[in-house]
């Protein structure tokens, strides 16, 4: 046995190699061991101590009870710390903020406190809101956060803020920065203005969030968004090319004692609906019914939680934003139903994004859900768990039976902010038998995928990557069935380095997730570089060039994009790219370029093309906002396709927002397909009563599918986390010999009744 060291000036890693091992070693393993070999080797890089470790607020219990109303005149209130002299990230992250904001933070048995005192800039005028509605787009609203990291792991949290009319944030953090704000609980907030100053408090439950108990300092920062001023700023510094939530650059919140144990937590969240629909191209009568269900959620610890369901319904989910598809493999559409989001980094992220051995939406998408369970969060702050098991019904119409998916994730954190993380999948169909006689799907008995994964992230957040590993078993499938993949990337001040590279077998077969392309290999370069002039004009600009090169497993060239663009950020947040590209396409089965249904061209064919294109936004400050896209160049057998897409809005802060967005496609080939035209248009409307009561419209054109979608959602939130919504939903097929006229396909309005119960 062959021993091997490396050192430096904290750290020894000792390694082992066994010939004889390594021999008897399957090739897919041997390439995951080697990755994360080389990974490895910037372990010493994670071990750096905590950037802003010096930046400590301290929290003591609270003095006095606390009221929610935005004014800071409870005794516990002067007594607490205070956070303040924020730092500057954009436009620049050189200097101390020009607004100022004051944050302080108490507790009680119960719940956690936050008050933040947000002053005027040096530049007067309104407030930019966009709307009163949750979860407002971070980039158009003035705006506080809280960025907290209960465990200090650097890469979970959660999120909580408000905009300055009030509308409230929330959201769950993952991957050392990123946040989905589709996670929602129980908490309560005020926001209060003044004539210098808007002041914003909240109340979190302990309830509501997961922390392990006994651990005195939490991961903690604060963001401020102010639109006037243009300026980006947070209480513990953070680098301008990361975002102000990167958990890698929190400061440290200070207990004055263990938080309090958060105590027997159970919620019941039952609804019950009324739908009425009707199918006008079957002609049948309208159909009248109605339904209950409900989710729990227990707190098995204060940092591992179990949530359950029983006849799930998801009918007020947004719905999906359609898009013009000239794709060749099938486009993904994000998760949005609250059952699968708490924790769901541990399920959804494993993988790439289009190699995901888990996607939720394969549950449950026209197809009743029976009842499910997800057991998520943390043993203790090495090691997360995530089990979840959920049941659908059986359909008659299409002979799909009865499904079960089964899941299993764990993940143990290494060094400072990497982890190692696997992932069992199970999909399996119960009691079924395929009738081979029938001229309806025959479907799989079962598909499951096993796979490792290591997640990279220095202390700085400076070098990222992951490798992986997976394999997928099948009936009667052996041999290609996997899957392996790695990338690493570099995100200095002014240059960004990546490289990515993926695997997948012909047989590697992934049911339960996504992975829309299989037997191939791809290779993903890429640089940028960022100068940053001393004008009043540009805040950046600098050049960005990659390729996107697709192999056969043997290294047959079957597709190649190589392209180049120049990106010009303005110092009122302005942002324009032009690019250029060049595309080389071997199809490797018929294809139809408009997917209109004309035609397909031939497997085998060669195609290549050049194209140029611009990018454009515009300032976000404005209630008036507009950006485009354009393309224009060349496309398959010797085609040319154009492309102009825009985004336009209008707000009447803080109750009304207005929105546009508009796709228009002309591809000129050849017959039989000669000159194909596709819009696509959707408008928007968002009405905000108050930060409780929302009506939200939505009108979808396809003409590439011949229909137009509109959904139409009013929500009224009269307590915390409990909603009565309605929702009416209409879809008509365009007359082609009647423009203007349309024929209505169906038609269904619904009534749902939620409550969150908490015993």
């Amino acid at each position: 046995m062959a021993v091997g060291q490396i050192r430096c000036s904290k750290l020894e890693i000792r390694f082992y190699f066994c010939p004889n091992l390594l021999n008897n070693t399957p090739y897919y393993v041997k390439h995951f061991l080697l990755l994360v070999t080389l990974f490895s080797l910037t372990w010493h890089v994670t071990l750096a101590q905590k950037k802003n470790e010096d930046y400590k607020l301290h929290i003591q219990k609270a003095s006095s009870p606390i009221v929610i109303d935005g004014d800071m005149d409870e005794q516990a209130w002067l007594d607490a710390d205070v956070a303040t002299d924020f730092f500057s990230i954009l436009p620049m992250d050189t200097s101390f903020a020009k607004v100022r904001t004051d944050v302080r933070m108490t507790y009680d048995e119960h719940t956690l406190y936050l008050i933040a005192t947000c002053f005027h800039g040096p530049i007067e005028g309104p407030y930019y809101v966009e709307s009163l509605r949750r979860d407002f787009s971070f980039g158009k609203n003035d705006n506080f956060l809280l960025f907290m990291d209960p465990f200090d792991d650097q890469t979970n949290g959660f999120s909580f803020g408000a905009n300055a009319a009030g509308a409230q944030w929330d959201g769950i953090m993952y991957n050392g920065g990123s946040v989905d704000l589709s996670w929602d609980n129980k908490w309560t907030s005020a926001v209060k203005n003044y004539d210098d100053r808007y002041v914003f408090e909240m109340a979190v439950p302990f309830k509501s969030i997961r922390y392990k108990n006994g651990i005195t300092n939490w991961g903690i920062n604060f963001s401020r968004l102010d639109l006037k001023t243009t300026e980006k700023s947070s209480w513990a510094p953070v680098p301008r090319q990361f975002p102000s939530a990167s958990l890698a650059y929190t400061g440290i919140l200070v207990w004055d004692q263990p938080p309090p144990a958060a105590g027997p937590n159970i919620s019941v969240i039952p609804y019950t609906l009324g739908r009425v629909t009707k199918n006008y191209e079957e002609g049948t009568d309208a159909d009248v019914t109605g339904d209950v269900g409900a989710d729990a959620k227990i707190a098995l610890t204060s940092s591992l939680n179990l949530d359950l369901t029983i006849n799930p319904d998801f009918s007020q989910v947004d719905v999906d934003r359609q898009v013009t598809n000239l794709d060749r493999f099938e486009l993904f559409f994000p998760e949005r139903r609250q059952f699968f989001l708490e924790n769901g980094d541990l399920f959804a992220n494993f993988g790439y994004s289009s190699i995901r051995p888990f996607f939720s939406r394969r549950v449950g998408l026209g197809v009743p859900i029976q009842f499910g369970a997800r057991l998520s969060g943390r043993i203790n702050r090495n090691w997360r768990i995530g089990l979840m098991d959920m049941q659908t019904g059986k359909v008659e119409k299409t002979a799909l039976p009865s499904q079960n998916f089964a899941v299993m994730a764990l993940q143990r954190r290494v060094f400072a902010r990497s982890n190692i993380g696997f992932l069992f999948v199970n999909k399996e169909s119960i009691n079924y038998t395929p009738d081979l006689s029938s001229d309806k799907p025959v479907y799989s008995q079962y598909n499951r995928n096993m796979g490792l994964e290591y997640n990279l992230a220095t202390s700085n957040n400076k070098l990222t990557g992951k490798a992986l590993f997976l394999k997928s078993f099948s009936p009667d499938v052996k041999g290609q069935d996997f899957t392996q993949a790695a990338n690493l990337q570099y995100s200095g001040r002014k240059l960004t380095v990546a490289w990515q590279h993926e695997y997948v077998g012909k047989n590697f077969t992934a049911e339960a997730g996504y992975v829309p392309r299989k037997n191939f290999i791809r290779l993903s370069p890429q640089v940028s570089y960022n100068f940053f002039p001393k004008g009043k004009l540009l805040l950046s600009h600098g050049p960005t060039l990659g390729t996107y090169t697709v192999f056969k497993p043997d290294f047959y060239l079957t597709d190649n994009t190589l392209f180049g663009s120049y990106n010009f950020v303005f110092r009122k947040q302005e942002k324009f790219t032009v690019w250029r590209g060049y595309d080389y396409v071997e199809l490797l089965f018929p294809f139809d370029p408009t997917n209109s249904g004309k035609d397909s061209l031939q497997t085998g064919s060669k195609h290549n093309w050049a194209s140029w294109g611009t990018e454009f936004s515009s300032r976000p400050q404005s209630v008036f906002t507009y950006g485009f896209s354009t393309r224009y160049g060349g496309y398959y057998n010797d085609g040319t396709r154009f492309n102009f897409t825009t985004d336009i809005g209008y707000r009447f802060q803080p109750y009304v927002s207005i929105a546009l967005s508009s796709s228009y496609n002309k591809i000129v080939m050849s017959e039989p397909w000669n000159t194909t035209k596709f819009w696509l248009i959707g408008p928007r409307l968002d009405v905000t009563m108050t930060n409780k009561l929302y009506l939200t419209g939505f009108l979808q054109y396809n003409d590439q599918q011949d229909n137009v979608n509109l959904n139409a959602r009013i929500q009224w939130r009269y307590a915390p986390a409990s909603d009565l919504f309605i929702v009416y939903t209409d879809n008509y097929l365009p007359t082609p010999y009647e423009p203007g006229l349309f024929n209505v396909k169906n038609r269904a309005i619904v009534l749902k009744f939620t409550y969150w119960w908490n015993i």
